[in-house]
């Protein structure tokens, strides 16, 4: 189906050209996903490991449950390799 612009109020198709350059665009969106998805599961995991930073200081011991969470926290991209692996994320519960 051909794509369109508005222009003025008129309806007027893409050149071949315009097509080519939107597809080339669609396709360098469509390729950038899993980036795009795994950088936000990093953002989120580096969000909540600072949240417990303070208690993996030199003068504090952590409990066995906060050594799991953080070490599942910090393993969370493991094996992690499409987009799909990414939506079916589940991330560990704070003790």
């Amino acid at each position: 189906m051909a794509r369109h612009h508005n222009i003025n109020g008129i309806e007027v198709a893409f050149t071949d050209a315009e097509e080519t350059a939107r597809d080339n665009e669609e396709a360098a969106w469509a390729a950038g996903a899993f980036d795009r998805a795994i950088n936000e599961v990093r953002i989120k995991r580096n969000r909540l490991l600072a949240e417990t930073d303070y208690l993996a200081l030199s003068d504090n011991t952590l409990s066995s449950d906060m050594t799991t969470y953080r070490t599942n926290l910090r393993d969370i991209t493991n094996g992690v390799t499409t987009v799909e692996h990414v939506n079916s994320i589940t991330w560990p519960t704070k003790p």
